[in-house]
């Protein structure tokens, strides 16, 4: 017997959708509000495997497969034209309040840029949480204040930029050697 069945669509929805993002759920009381409204629960391609990490670049979407056919969606930015990139990845390091130093590419662009910024800073555009990828100077990260209506579009020099309580939701979920699929 399904959840459906047992406790009707709605209910099993929001069920579902609380066990995604960690929420505590009494079975017929009103949903408590969520972490963060972005995350969804979503049915997913049964062809991945539990850990893997899907990024639709189409769709502005990062999915972490979290079960047979079903994902967590998070919104997201993606690479901008010219810096797009797709194909197989896995992440090689987890990192908390990363320090950033601007790659030579951005740089370039904004010479304006401080050579560092500390982790931690509310002017770091890595967030709070980082996920580098075995890719060149790649990472699926936080974002800042000011930077967090960039999410949804495409407008990053090859990252993946997240809200921050995404991130740190996504972190907390995946180990190193996950992999990582860039579609387009």
């Amino acid at each position: 017997m399904g959840l459906s069945s047992l406790f009707g669509r709605a209910a099993s929805a929001r069920l579902l959708n609380a066990l995604a993002v960690g929420a505590v759920v009494l079975l017929g009381a009103a949903s408590a509000p969520q972490e963060a409204a972005a995350r969804n629960m979503v049915s997913f391609s049964p062809s991945y495997q539990p850990g893997t990490i899907v990024i639709s670049a189409r769709q502005r979407k990062l999915f972490l497969v979290v079960g047979q056919g079903v994902a967590i969606s998070y919104p997201v930015a993606v690479p901008k034209a010219g810096r797009e990139w797709s194909g197989a990845a896995a992440i090689e390091g987890k990192y908390v309040n990363p320090d950033w130093v601007p790659p030579p590419v951005v740089k370039q662009d904004h010479p304006e840029l401080p050579n560092f910024i500390r982790g931690g800073s509310p002017h770091n555009p890595m967030g709070v949480r980082a996920l580098t990828l075995d890719r060149y100077q790649v990472a699926i990260h936080g974002t800042t204040s000011k930077m967090r209506s960039s999410i949804g579009t495409a407008a990053s020099y090859g990252c993946i930029r997240m809200l921050n309580e995404d991130v740190a939701d996504l972190f907390d979920r995946v180990s190193v050697g996950s992999p990582v699929i860039m579609a387009p």
